[in-house]
Parts: C-alpha cells; structure tokens; sequence
C-alpha cells in the first residue's frame, strides 16, 4: 500500500515538473507580430539603372585637335592661358607678342617710303611736269618714275610689316578646350611652332568596335542613337563617318559623327544603339 501511494506521488510530482518546463520554453520563444508591414524593396529607376544590354560602349572624342601657331619670332608678352582645360572661344585673344621691334621698322619704312616719293615727285618735275599737277603726266612715264625712285618697293615694304603687326595678336581659330599648352608668359614664341592645342568641341564623333561579322550592320543608312553615362536618358542622333580595317582579334573600329551639345564632352563614356539595320542589296 505504501509502495503503490509513494509510485502515485511521484508521477503527480514528474507531471507538475513537465508542465512547469513547457511553460518556460513556450515564453522564451519570441512572439512575432502580424501586424508588422513588410517594407517593399524600391526597384531601382531607368535614370539608376539604365539598360545597356543592347548597346555598344564607345568614347566621344574630337574630329581634330587644332594647333595655335605663332606666325613670327617674339618674346610672349602676354598669355592668357592658365592650364590644361580652360575654354576658350573662337576669336578670342589667347596670347599677345611684344611689338616694339616691328614698330622700329615701321618707322624706317615710313622714311623710306617718304625718301622714295619725293625722289618720284622729282623724276616727274625734272621731265616738265608741275609740282602742283603732277598726276597730268601719262600713265607710263609715273609707272617708270615710280619704279626708278624705288616708291614701289618701299610701300610694299611697309604694307607687309603693318600686317605683320597683326601677327602679335594670337587668336583661337576655334571654340573648344585646351588640351596642351607648349610655351608661358614671358617665354619666346618661335615662327612655326605651336603655342597652344585646342581640341574642337564643336565637331565631336563617338568611337566604338563591333565584330566583323556585325559590320554590314553599320553601314550607309543605318540610325545610331548615342546616349552617356551622366546623362542616360538623353538620346544623341550619330551618322557612320569612317569604318577600319579588322585587327588582329576579329574587330573593326567604328566611329560616327555627333552634333555639338552641352551635355557632350570629349572623354564621356557613351553607349551606341543600332536603332535600324539598312536593307541590303538585291
């Protein structure tokens, strides 16, 4: 009897033992809140993640590079470039040359020419014409007096070194930045050698490789549309100007023209999509 009333108590107490620990289990496990919204993922937007899975990548680069010359040899006396760059504008002043040495034969010129007219004057005067009236000598007889008092030759003399005087004003020849700069201030600028690069920012290709294999797709009459990294969503009309030679990997350079745009610049990274293929031949 004592056996059978111990067996009882202890199941009662291994039961209550039991329950006390599935109690404890189930409040460590933490309670989720349905009521919690999910946070949707934000897709990323076409000015984000632009599509490029059907373009080429290219470069936009200049047609030319422009060298700014110096027509004569002189001491640079002014120079308005600061560095590699800088933008400048067609016509404007980018360097002025020291003219003191031009000025000091001018003024000789200017002598010699007034020595030479009045040597004219008198080759006219010592044939019978008046000082006063002069210009009634025949056509022929002032042309010999002209080229026996050597007037001619002196006033072409001082035409060209008036117009030489022009050449200590250097001017950009187009609008564009400055890519290399070849002399400074107060440095001597020789005939013949440039002082300054321009690249022209006005005539602008786009440069990419395509496949051989994909090069009839390129040909005359198909419509390209450029668009760049910093501005995705701008689209660019491009005509094919030049197709090379295949290299030695099976590829062919490509390049094709761009209008000028502000949002353009030599360097850019760009992406070219074939927007039409052009119908072949029969």
């Amino acid at each position: 009897m004592n056996k059978y009333i111990s067996f009882l108590l202890f199941a009662i107490f291994f039961s209550l033992l039991t329950a006390c620990q599935s109690k404890s289990d189930v409040k460590s496990i933490p309670q989720q809140n349905d009521t919690t919204a999910v946070q949707p993922v934000k897709a990323p937007s076409r000015q984000e993640a632009p599509n490029y899975s059907t373009a080429i990548k290219g470069k936009v680069e200049s047609v030319r590079e422009v060298p700014v010359y110096s027509r004569i040899s002189e001491q640079i006396t002014m120079f308005a470039i600061d560095n590699v760059g800088q933008e400048v504008r067609k016509g404007q002043v980018v360097a002025r040359l020291s003219d003191a040495a031009l000025r000091v034969k001018i003024a000789h010129s200017r002598a010699k020419l007034e020595k030479a007219e009045f040597q004219y004057q008198a080759i006219l005067m010592g044939q019978g014409y008046k000082h006063d009236n002069l210009d009634a000598a025949p056509e022929d007889i002032k042309k010999m007096a002209r080229i026996s008092s050597g007037y001619n030759e002196a006033r072409a003399e001082l035409h060209e070194l008036e117009h030489e005087l022009s050449y200590c004003t250097i001017t950009a020849p187009i609008s564009g930045y400055v890519i290399k700069i070849q002399n400074t201030l107060y440095g001597m600028a020789k005939q013949g050698e440039p002082l300054i690069y321009i690249v022209d920012v006005e005539h602008l290709k786009v440069g990419f490789d395509v496949l051989e294999n994909e090069v009839p797709r390129y040909l005359d009459g198909a419509i390209l549309t450029v668009s760049t990294v910093a501005f995705p969503s701008e689209q660019h009309p491009a005509t094919i100007s030049a197709v090379g030679a295949v290299d030695e990997n099976g590829m062919v350079h490509v390049e094709a023209t761009l209008n000028p745009h502000p949002h353009l610049a030599v360097g850019m990274t760009a992406f070219v999509t074939l927007q039409s293929v052009p119908s072949s031949n029969p």
